[in-house]
């Protein structure tokens, strides 16, 4: 099986949003219902203050304690590694979207069915790009087989935790990150936009 995984370069991320909203769009999602979320965060002291942004989808986790919670088996791992969630076995009781430290399931309101990034495995199966990497104007976001990733990437530093996300020894995360050096201090704050 092949193991799928996003990369992002946070260190060149303008936060723009984009990826969030060609989720969205690809994805026919209403307000408050997100597969991919950007957030802001500053650290620093007064004198060098310092932002970056995190752009955070599912993360096809390893052990991923999403699958785990489900207590009628409504998730599973495909042949690319994506945990996919199949609707007509969801019950709708949030336990996933609970267990997942990312924040990455959402609960559809039409349908209360638990939903969450799916690799855009249409798009990829038909030769195309992950809508949220096709969409990045700074194209600081990747979508492919993780050791072709860490081959593209072998020069640089790569990281699976920044102090904004949770302990990456928790669920393994397929997630590639270049950060900056400030994302690694625990005293940083959100910023809400």
């Amino acid at each position: 099986m092949t193991q799928y995984a996003f990369y992002l370069d946070a260190e060149n991320c303008i936060g723009c949003h984009t990826c969030q909203i060609a989720c969205k769009d690809v994805h026919g999602l209403k307000v408050k219902e997100n597969f991919r979320t950007v957030s802001t965060y500053s650290c620093g002291n007064g004198y060098s203050p310092m932002m970056y942004h995190i752009s955070m989808g599912c993360n096809h986790c390893e052990n991923p304690v999403c699958m785990d919670a489900c207590s009628v088996d409504a998730m599973f791992r495909d042949d690319m590694g994506l945990i996919q969630i199949i609707d007509d076995c969801c019950i709708g009781c949030g336990d996933c979207i609970s267990a997942c430290p990312y924040g990455a399931i959402t609960m559809i309101a039409d349908t209360r069915i638990a939903a969450k990034c799916d690799g855009c495995r249409t798009l990829i199966e038909s030769g195309e790009q992950a809508a949220c990497v096709a969409s990045c104007l700074q194209r600081v976001l990747e979508f492919g087989p993780i050791e072709e990733l860490q081959a593209k990437h072998a020069m640089e530093k790569l990281v699976t935790d920044a102090a904004a996300l949770p302990s990456s020894g928790l669920t393994s995360p397929n997630l590639l990150m270049r950060i900056k050096d400030c994302m690694i201090d625990p005293d940083y704050d959100r910023i809400v936009i």
